[in-house]
């Protein structure tokens, strides 16, 4: 039986924003899914041309070409095809950059060569017992001191990075490799997470009791998220009344029920601090963190730990809300009148419209919070669109600012005033 796929080439050029068809080789038909990434010839030019799979079908209607290389594991699947197809239509985007919003950091690039990889290291395992080892050293099959060091030091510390083994034992590379190939050790390629919170430690935090008003809060996004309502709340919160520990009470009550959240603030905000107070509440291993202070490979392996489903919750800027998280239980905008949510780069899009999107794709909560919210937001939670959440109070109690209203015509006009 046939079978086509609707490729959409990796071109800005407007004139490409369609899909083209090419016929997948029987010995593709197992490995392409919607998503795939593939390598297709086009036109009369001699190299060829990177593109996404976003259909398969039967049959063509044009005299199909076949497809060259299927790359990759798939980042795509039919769910960010659908969100890639409603971003090109609401940003007048061409699909192609649309869909390269949702792949991971540092393989959206044209040259192979130059992509992001996982990271691996060669790590030393021993192949012999210890009873074995000892029973070669006494009979005297085994000579020479420093072989004997290494394999001693390996029945303490199984698993040790080569680069390590030769700097703890003093001995060289030559050594580790004759030991590997009297079958002793064997060196093996393991993959290692660049992961910048790995040595940190930090104590574990409880949650705090809440205010009046913040259970009021609670309670209603609580509810939403027990009958699986698509509903937008706004936090309008003074500074200090505690938005924060709303969030984290309500990732919590989501990721008892298995759902992943994600979080997003602006760049600014995400400070060591902040992503502190949610490692300290949940510990490091369910925490992703996206951000442009992190390397490439760091935000790769982030992603990376996500799709495995290892990472449930995700705290991030503006492209953070593209991660390819699974079974999303609650999305959360803090700061949500900060302008850095609409991105400058095209396609130019809001990600708070594109949470709103992904939400309601989920059957699950959006929650803004500001102290000072955008007009926009504080105009629907006003008429009823958006359900407002008011905190008026400091939540451990200290008093707000006393505000003055100074009328600057009076003092003007009373000029010597400035100069007392």
């Amino acid at each position: 039986k046939n079978m086509i796929a609707e490729v959409i080439l990796n071109s800005n050029a407007k004139d490409l924003d369609k899909t083209f068809d090419y016929e997948v080789p029987e010995e593709m038909k197992e490995k392409v899914s919607l998503g795939s990434r593939v390598l297709v010839p086009f036109g009369y030019r001699k190299q060829v041309e990177e593109g996404f799979v976003i259909s398969l079908k039967e049959n063509s209607e044009y005299k199909t070409k076949q497809i060259v290389k299927i790359e990759e594991n798939p980042f795509l699947n039919e769910e960010k095809i659908k969100l890639a197809k409603w971003i090109s239509k609401r940003y007048f985007a061409n699909l192609s950059d649309s869909l390269k919003l949702m792949l991971p950091p540092g393989t959206t690039t044209r040259n192979f060569e130059n992509r992001i990889k996982e990271k691996t290291n060669q790590f030393v395992f021993l192949k012999k017992t210890e009873e074995e080892i000892e029973f070669e050293i006494e009979a005297k099959k085994l000579k020479s001191e420093k072989q004997i060091r290494i394999l001693k030091f390996l029945l303490e510390n199984d698993s040790v990075l080569v680069s390590d083994l030769e700097i703890f034992t003093d001995t060289s590379r030559a050594i580790i490799k004759t030991l590997e190939k009297n079958g002793y050790i064997e060196i093996l390629e393991k993959r290692v997470d660049r992961n910048p919170f790995i040595h940190k430690v930090v104590k574990k935090t409880e949650k705090l009791t809440f205010t009046e008003e913040q259970q009021n809060a609670y309670s209603k996004i609580e509810e939403a998220i027990d009958d699986q309502m698509n509903t937008e709340f706004l936090i309008f919160g003074v500074t200090g009344s505690g938005k924060t520990e709303i969030y984290l009470q309500t990732i919590e009550k989501v990721l008892k029920q298995g759902k992943s959240s994600i979080m997003l603030v602006p760049e600014i905000s995400l400070t060591p601090q902040m992503v502190d107070r949610f490692i300290e509440r949940f510990g490091q291993e369910k925490i992703a963190v996206l951000h442009s202070k992190l390397s490439v490979g760091e935000r790769f392996d982030a992603w990376n730990r996500i799709v495995k489903g290892e990472a449930s919750i995700i705290i991030g800027a503006r492209s953070a809300i593209f991660a390819p998280v699974k079974n999303i239980g609650v999305i959360i905008i803090d700061e949500e009148h900060d302008s850095s949510y609409m991105s400058e780069m095209t396609p130019k899009y809001n990600a708070k419209e594109v949470a709103k999107f992904i939400a309601k794709e989920n059957s699950c909560p959006l929650i803004l919070g500001s102290a000072t919210p955008d007009m926009r937001t504080y105009k629907k939670a006003q008429d009823g669109e958006i359900e407002l959440l008011e905190l008026t109070k400091r939540a451990n109690n200290s008093s707000l600012p006393k505000v003055e209203i100074v009328d600057l015509r009076e003092e003007l006009a009373n000029r010597k005033s400035f100069n007392d």
